[in-house]
Order: C-alpha cells, then sequence, then structure tokens
C-alpha cells in the first residue's frame, strides 16, 4: 500500500520530470527524494522511472502505480468519509420507493433541501406500483416508501403514517364508445370494453389491479401517463388520478363519466421499518409531514396543462 508521502513523490516526478525539482516541490534534499524513488522501485520490484531521458519520466509500471495510487487514496478518503458520516448518526444511503402514482418532479424541491444538509447520504430512488410498493419494504429493497396506495402489511416492524387522499375520475376519450353511454354506466356495460391499467409491480404474485371486472379484456401499461394517454386516444378506459388530467376535462380530451359504482378515494401511505432509523430517515419522514410537501405530492401536477 502506497503512503500518502509515496504518493505525492510519484506526483512530483510526473509533474515536474526532475528529481531535484520534485524535491523543490516537496521541499526536500535531491538526495532524500533520489534515495525514497529508489526506495519505491525496491519495494514493487520494478522499474518505475525512466532515467535515460533529459526529462525523467515514469515508465508504464510507473504510471499504472500513479494511476491506481490515486484510485486507492480517493476511494480511502471515501470510506472515510462514510465512516465519519455513519458514526455521526446518517445513514451510507437512503434508498425510496415511491408509487408510480407520484410524480418524480414533485420531489425535487425536498431533494434540493436535503442536499443542502451535506450529509454525504447518497440517495436512490425507484418506483414500483400497487403491491409492489410494500413488497419493497417487505423484501429489504428500500428504507422508505411513499405514496402506497394499499393497506399496510404485515411487516415485521412497520411504521407508518398517511399521506394524503387520491380522488378519482372515469375517463374515455370522446371517440369511444362509452362517450355517449348512458349514465350512471354499470358494471356490465364496463366489461364489454378494454380496460387501461398500470402493470403491478409485485414479484411475488400476480399483483393486482382496480376497476377492472373477471373477464374484461386489458391493456397493462408501464406508467400512470402511459395510462392517461392510452385513454386520451381511446384504446380502453378506466380509473384516473382527477388532478393529473383537469385539463384534458377541461378541454374535451377526456369526458368524464358517472358511474353506477364510484369509486372511493384512495389513502396513500408512508412506510418505514421503525428499528433503524438514521438521521436521514427521520429528515424525510418529518418532511413528508408537512402540509405543503404531502399536498404537492399527493395533487402533482398536470403535464397537460
Amino acid at each position: 500500500m502506497l503512503s500518502s508521502d509515496d504518493f505525492a513523490l510519484l506526483d512530483a516526478i510526473r509533474e515536474t520530470g526532475s528529481l531535484s525539482r520534485a524535491a523543490v516541490r516537496l521541499g526536500k534534499a535531491p538526495s532524500s527524494v533520489s534515495y525514497a524513488a529508489r526506495q519505491l522501485e525496491e519495494r514493487f520490484d520494478a522499474l518505475l522511472f525512466d532515467r535515460r531521458r533529459y526529462r525523467l519520466q515514469l515508465t508504464p509500471a510507473g504510471e499504472l502505480l500513479v494511476q491506481e495510487a490515486a484510485r486507492l487514496m480517493q476511494d480511502v478518503t471515501r470510506l472515510t468519509q462514510r465512516v465519519q458520516q455513519v458514526a455521526n448518526g446518517w445513514e451510507s444511503r437512503l434508498r425510496i420507493v415511491t408509487d408510480e402514482l407520484l410524480e418524480f418532479e414533485t420531489l425535487l424541491p425536498a431533494i434540493q433541501e436535503f442536499d443542502a444538509l451535506d450529509s454525504g447520504v447518497p440517495l436512490r430512488f425507484t418506483h414500483e406500483v400497487l403491491k409492489g410498493v410494500w413488497e419493497a419494504l417487505q423484501d429489504g429493497r428500500t428504507d422508505l416508501v411513499v405514496g402506497a396506495t394499499n393497506e399496510p402489511p404485515a411487516i415485521t416492524g412497520l411504521r407508518w403514517m398517511q399521506l394524503g387522499q387520491m380522488d378519482w375520475v372515469f375517463a374515455v376519450s370522446p371517440k369511444h364508445p362509452l362517450a355517449k353511454a348512458d349514465e350512471p354506466i354499470n358494471r356490465a356495460t364496463i366489461v364489454q370494453h378494454r380496460a387501461v391499467v398500470v402493470a403491478d409491480s409485485s414479484r411475488s404474485s400476480e399483483g393486482r389491479t382496480y376497476g377492472v371486472s373477471g373477464g374484461q379484456s386489458v391493456l397493462a401499461v408501464p406508467t400512470m401517463h402511459a395510462k392517461i394517454l392510452a385513454q386520451r386516444d381511446g384504446l380502453g378506459v378506466g380509473w384516473l388520478p382527477r388532478h393529473r388530467v383537469t385539463s384534458l376535462l377541461k378541454n374535451g380530451q377526456l369526458l368524464e363519466k358517472q358511474m353506477a359504482d364510484p369509486r372511493e378515494p384512495n389513502i396513500l401511505y408512508v412506510g418505514w421499518r421503525g428499528e433503524d432509523e438514521g438521521r436521514a430517515l427521520k429528515w424525510w419522514l418529518e418532511k413528508l409531514q408537512q402540509p405543503y410537501i404531502a399536498t404537492r405530492l399527493v395533487n402533482g401536477t398536470d403535464r397537460f396543462a
């Protein structure tokens, strides 16, 4: 393993091309620098310096040593920072899973506030859908779930709180056959038409869907945005978050239909394991309890406005 002095010697020789100039840079006598260089070569049993030319240069072996030493020293520095970080109560990382219902851009202000803490904790955000959200916490793939729509399951050490309420609208394209259907529309009528759903990301089961009747044809798409687009273009029908399609309803690209069986609003949840709460997790939990943050997450943005 190279010491910081060894690395400084190699770097000084590479930059100056001379033992004497390297000695000046390091504030040492030329004889001591020359001796240190020979000792370094003996330690690695390799020729590290090309002394045949006017300008002293590193050999390929010497260049490799400098490059790898720099990388190792950076790794050591990062490791030292992470150890100090964890010793001060911060996590080495924080993994956050959000339900696909939530739009990532609504989290950006909170991320900027977290960055301002200069905690050193890297954040990793991923999306899951329906049962896949809680499953990520149960399987240990995340530290925090935000916006889960299903009620909290039985998970060892689980703690949870409500984030807010999401309202839904059954919407169809003006060119879809259901656009002219008599209201309220019953389940028997809906089942004759294809439903658009966001595919459940559960890995341990077939998952679940909302508002789909047995025997109904289904078009499964990867995101809520894709579902909105598909229904706007008449490719199917289904329930949509009201706040995300307000402008499409206003300009007539989607039509709201009254249903015989209205969908109740969904309570969105935040969940985490309570046995290991570091400073980063506690910060996010406090932030998510602030009304303006929760409202922004639940209400989201209308990309079509």
